[in-house]
């Protein structure tokens, strides 16, 4: 929506106009440091157009739960906006302020579905997207666009190597890259990693191999045990318990070792967050190598699961109809993240703007995987970050150590989880 709409909608209160800063009206904002850098651009613009000025507080990652729930405890909250990540919708819910006003038709299809499903919460929308990420595919083009690779590939496989869209064609290709570069006898170079420490990727194989939810279904029923949770933790795992296509030591790997590892030149492919296609260090030994494409593909096509961050506004905000001009002004204006560091955005139209300048090349695989049909977040509960630390991550681990079946791990963590609830 343009500022007119804005201001028809919401009523600027009188002296506030467009260029001017006749009135010392602020709100105040919570953050952590990416959310401060996505914003800061945005807001600045805000404050030029409006007068009202925007004061940030950055705090670190767990500063932002802890000191939003200090506050809304208190009974009166100093931030009219807290940017919050998406695993915290759930807590916050009951203390947020309804913004279904501000999700307009124009508004709702400028979203993907995915991120229009983890703002609403009972029926209510009570918070507005500010950026998105999805993990997608990166690879090494060098590699994938090499002839004498390319004829080995197919005199194996029977097809032509490019990047996989699927299950079997990314177990293959990280099967054949698998390799002992220097003739020690030792495999030296790996197709892929696969990462232990966080349960996210896996997470993405079951939406793939199609799951109604994540560990939990819509009504909160437990099916951490139902058959796709057991493929994709099959395939998820076999490419490092059986066809050694993947660094040793994966309970350990978590996303920074995965870049390390890609960035070093020990992985042909990484499934990683796509934010870091534009940050590739310069002396490492793939910058200008590196390609993305979509997050690969299971029986229910290509999914992912997003990691969102978005705009509330707690119910003990003191100047909510100004938070709410800046909401919507964030949104018509969510493009402007794109040019900080971290370079994201969550509508379909920032992304768009961008997605056919070089150095973008990233930004149709993400919002291809973002907009997927089986695409999706992570369960709106107050309790799935403990079900994440008790059940999910531990028996990932426990089928990284390569000993018991997937099924029989799902099933005893099922009990975790029926035990948390």
């Amino acid at each position: 929506m343009g500022m007119t709409t804005i201001k028809q909608q919401f009523g600027l209160a009188a002296g506030v106009l467009l260029g001017t800063t006749t009135l010392a009206e602020s709100i105040n904002i919570l953050v952590e440091g990416g959310g401060l850098q996505l914003q800061k651009s945005v807001a600045e613009q805000f404050t030029a157009e409006t007068g009202i000025e925007v004061n940030f507080t950055e705090v670190p990652y767990a500063g932002v739960f802890e000191r939003l729930t200090a506050e809304i405890a208190s009974g009166r909250s100093t931030y009219d906006i807290a940017t919050i990540d998406v695993v915290w919708n759930a807590q916050f819910a009951p203390y947020a302020e309804s913004l279904n006003e501000l999700f307009t038709n124009e508004v709702i299809a400028d979203f993907p579905q995915a991120l229009l499903d983890d703002a609403k919460v009972d029926g209510d929308y009570i918070a507005m997207p500010a950026w998105a990420n999805a993990e997608v595919l990166f690879y090494r083009k060098d590699l994938f666009n090499d002839p004498q690779e390319q004829d080995a590939f197919k005199a194996e496989y029977g097809y032509d190597l490019v990047p996989p869209t699927n299950w079997q064609e990314f177990n293959d290709v990280a099967r054949f890259f698998t390799r002992d570069t220097d003739g020690d006898g030792q495999i030296d170079f790996y197709g892929t990693d696969v990462k232990g420490a966080f349960a996210e990727e896996w997470m993405a194989h079951v939406l793939q191999a199609g799951s109604p939810g994540i560990v939990l279904d819509s009504n909160n029923r437990v099916i951490i045990d139902n058959d796709a949770h057991v493929e994709a933790l099959e395939f998820y795992t076999d490419l490092y318990c059986n066809d050694r296509a993947a660094p040793s030591g994966a309970v350990g790997i978590g996303w920074a070792e995965a870049q390390n590892l890609f960035y070093q030149g020990k992985t042909a492919m990484m499934r990683f967050w796509a934010h870091a296609y534009r940050l590739t260090p310069e002396d490492s030994l793939v910058e200008g190598k590196v390609g993305v494409a979509p997050m690969i593909a299971g029986s229910a096509g290509i999914a992912g699961v997003p990691g969102p961050w978005y705009n509330i506004i707690p119910q003990t905000a003191q100047n909510k109809d100004l938070a709410k001009q800046f909401i919507a002004y964030a949104v018509e204006y969510n493009y402007m993240g794109i040019e900080a560091p971290l370079g994201l955005a969550a509508t379909n139209s920032a992304y768009a703007r961008y997605a056919d300048q070089e150095g973008y090349e990233h930004f149709e695989p993400l919002l291809t995987t973002l907009s997927a049909d089986a695409t999706q977040g992570r369960p709106l509960h107050r309790d799935y970050q403990e079900i994440v630390d008790e059940a999910v991550l531990p028996a990932l681990q426990e089928a990284l150590a390569c000993e018991r079946s997937p099924r029989d791990i799902l099933t005893d963590a099922r009990d975790v989880v029926e035990d948390i609830l």
